[in-house]
């Protein structure tokens, strides 16, 4: 008998890069594109918020995708098929806003490919004409492609190094796709928060309504702590209640690339203390 919380289904998508399935029925059964879950790996991690990737309600299951970059996303990179979570909540967060635009060009950049997933999904359903633009650092690190490509009437590719695509960024893709004399309706962007931001400066003198899925920190998920506030047009805005998507045009980047580094130092130091005693454990 499954367990709420149970991992069903565990693949190494590129380094440090997972996919995980859980047995979630009532995420799977009330979710939509672009919500996310907050979810505790074991009982002495942090709660970490990650955007539902797909589900199925029939088997009652949802997927996440996360990258290993801190001490609680390595737990939960090391929990097998078998292991339960601690804790997962959701679906969190407002759904995009999916409708008839015409032709919607969805960009995501690193792990926010595969959030950007289920949205150019609902939005092909919709009847708009699809173009995806995806980038990594290098064509080891470039995840979902082949699914990407199944909701897309186009699908761009950018790496830094040039391995795979255009060598570039997903924003001189964008530029070009809009220069090209394509008409560009909307634009979603999920990836890094310079990444959107300059996306976002790309689209904004040419009036291009672009929809940002932001990723602050986050800890209680209900808009009580107030760890994920962020301003946008000026105001302060909570993620967790209010997002996670915001018109780019008016989110305030800085800020909230100033507030994710906010404990980096504390991260990293946590981080290599935890990787010593893994170490430790895993050469007896």
């Amino acid at each position: 008998m499954l367990i709420e919380g149970q991992i069903i289904r565990k693949v190494k998508l590129a380094p440090r890069i997972k996919e995980i399935e859980l047995y979630a029925p009532h995420i799977a059964d009330n979710v939509k594109a672009g919500q996310f879950v907050i979810l505790l790996a074991d009982k002495n991690g942090e709660r970490v918020p990650i955007t539902v990737t797909d589900w199925n309600k029939d088997f009652g299951t949802i997927t996440l995708v996360f990258q290993e970059v801190g001490v609680s996303t390595f737990k939960l990179g090391s929990l097998n098929v078998g292991d339960t979570l601690t804790y997962i909540t959701g679906p969190l967060g407002n759904p995009s806003e999916i409708g008839h635009f015409g032709t919607v060009a969805c960009v995501g950049g690193g792990v926010g490919t595969p959030a950007i997933y289920p949205v150019a999904r609902e939005m092909k359903k919709q009847g708009n004409y699809v173009i995806t633009i995806i980038g990594a650092r290098s064509k080891e690190l470039l995840i979902y492609e082949d699914k990407i490509r199944r909701v897309s009437d186009e699908v761009r590719i950018t790496t830094d190094d040039g391995s795979k695509g255009k060598k570039g960024l997903v924003t001189d893709e964008l530029r070009e796709l809009i220069t090209s004399g394509i008409n560009v309706n909307r634009v979603i962007a999920v990836g890094p928060v310079m990444m959107m931001k300059a996306l976002a400066e790309v689209t904004k003198d040419l009036k291009i309504k672009t929809i940002a899925s932001l990723n602050p920190i986050m800890v209680c998920g209900m808009g009580m702590c107030g760890s994920c506030r962020v301003e946008v047009g000026g105001e302060t805005r909570f993620v967790c209640i209010e997002g996670p998507e915001f018109d780019a045009h008016q989110v305030n980047f800085d800020i909230l690339f100033l507030r994710l580094n906010a404990y980096r130092a504390e991260e990293q130091t946590a981080l290599k203390r935890y990787m010593k005693m893994w170490r430790l454990a895993n050469a007896e």
